[in-house]
C-alpha cells in the first residue's frame, strides 16, 4: 500500500482543558482554536489535537516524541521557561544517554508524557 500522507495528528486529553492550553502555549506551539471542546496545537508541519476530555487510564498511558535536532539546547530553552514552576503536577527529567540517541522528558499538567529526543 503506498501511502501519500501528508501529517499525522494524535489527540490528546487535559485533565484540565484551559490549563493544558496554557502549558501548550507557553511550550512554544501555536493553538488554533476548533471550539469549546478542542484546538490544534502546531509546531512547523507537525501538530496534535487538544481536547477537552479526561481518562485516567487513555492519559496515564499516553506518550508522545517529538525529534528535536539538539537535544542539549531544548533542554536549556524547557529550563529556562519553568513549567514545573508555573503548573502543578509537571515534571522535567534531564537529558538521559541511551544506544540510540539522547532525551529528556516533560510531564504535561494532566499527566501526558512528551520525550524529546535527539537520534545519533
Amino acid at each position: 500500500m503506498k501511502h501519500n500522507a501528508k501529517s499525522i495528528r494524535p489527540f490528546i486529553g487535559a485533565k484540565d482543558f484551559e490549563t493544558s492550553r496554557n502549558f501548550y502555549n507557553d511550550l512554544g506551539f501555536e493553538e488554533v482554536n476548533l471550539g469549546d471542546n478542542m484546538s490544534v496545537f502546531k509546531t512547523g508541519n507537525m501538530a496534535f489535537y487538544l481536547q477537552k476530555a479526561y481518562v485516567r487510564d487513555w492519559i496515564d498511558n499516553t506518550m508522545i516524541f517529538m525529534e528535536v535536532d539538539d537535544v542539549s539546547r531544548f533542554y536549556n530553552e524547557l529550563l529556562e521557561l519553568d513549567l514545573p514552576g508555573k503548573y502543578k503536577n509537571v515534571k522535567l527529567t534531564p537529558i538521559r544517554n541511551e544506544d540510540w540517541g539522547r532525551e529528556c522528558f516533560l510531564h504535561d499538567p494532566s499527566g501526558i508524557l512528551w520525550h524529546f529526543g535527539e537520534f545519533k
